[in-house]
């Protein structure tokens, strides 16, 4: 069965609302979730926060970024509503996508950092649907990366550093592995990936859906086969795959087809 490699359109507005009903346990809110505690600090918006444990990194995410995150989320009566603790499985997805206080908060935070916001209603849900009123999170940012919507500036065409195989393939290491062992064409591959066309438009990822992807490596396109039996785990690279490694003309997308690949595991 062929690997098709398709973004369903319901992966863009994903974690868009923040809210799901489904939790596994109930986390007790904390004791200043009534209003922001006095040595919580205020932004222009009205957005208020306070650091509860400091990060160890230095960048902060962008407002287009992919964010990686545990977070929980009471109303002020204390009512939790939302947990990816709960559920025990951090939360990915792209930061401007969700509601305008987890927007500006969250560029707020380095990678390690938790911090509690107090997020007015006009920053959250405005009063349009539940849960209403000041919305209190607690939320610890595990990591972020660039946003897959923004292509790369070497998506028309593989630049002078990018290796080139006998079929056509190109590549370009992103980040070294730190695994030994290569894929074979049989084995079964754990990824995430991004891919777009040489004019820029995102046409599938898994970064968007924040699901790694897993399949048999000798079910996809021609160019993943051989590609990623040329990587270890840890790594990162982009490739340019040429229509006849692709879908040689027969289904879109069409053309050359750029894609980063990071390989989480081999099975």
């Amino acid at each position: 069965m062929r690997f098709t490699l398709s973004l369903p359109a319901a992966a863009i507005v994903m974690a868009a609302t923040l809210t799901q009903a489904q939790t596994t346990r109930m986390i007790p809110a904390p004791p200043d979730v009534a209003a922001p505690s006095a040595n919580a600090a205020k932004t222009a918006s009205g957005l208020a926060s306070r650091v509860l444990k400091p990060g160890n990194g230095t960048g902060h995410p962008g407002a287009s970024d992919m964010i990686k995150v545990h977070y929980t989320g009471w109303t002020t009566d204390g009512k939790m509503f939302d947990s990816s603790v709960a559920r025990g499985e951090p939360a990915e997805f792209p930061l401007d996508r969700v509601i305008r206080g987890w927007t500006e908060g969250v560029q707020l935070m380095v990678p390690g950092e938790t911090r509690r916001f107090w997020i007015p209603e006009a920053l959250a849900y405005q009063g349009r649907r539940d849960p209403r009123g000041m919305l209190v999170f607690d939320v610890e940012l595990i990591s972020f990366r660039a946003s897959p919507t923004v292509a790369p500036p070497d998506v028309k065409a593989p630049p002078a550093e990018a290796k080139k195989t006998a079929s056509g393939l190109a590549y370009k290491v992103l980040q070294p592995g730190s695994g030994t062992v290569h894929p074979r064409a049989t084995n079964q591959v754990t990824v995430h990936y991004s891919g777009w066309t040489t004019d820029g438009k995102l046409f599938d990822s898994s970064v968007m859906r924040g699901q790694p992807a897993t399949f048999p490596l000798n079910g996809v396109i021609a160019g993943w086969t051989e590609g990623v039996q040329l990587m270890v785990v840890g790594e990162k690279t982009r490739f340019w795959i040429p229509e006849k490694l692709a879908y040689e003309g027969k289904s879109a997308p069409f053309g050359l087809l750029v894609f980063d690949v990071e390989l989480l595991a081999i099975k």
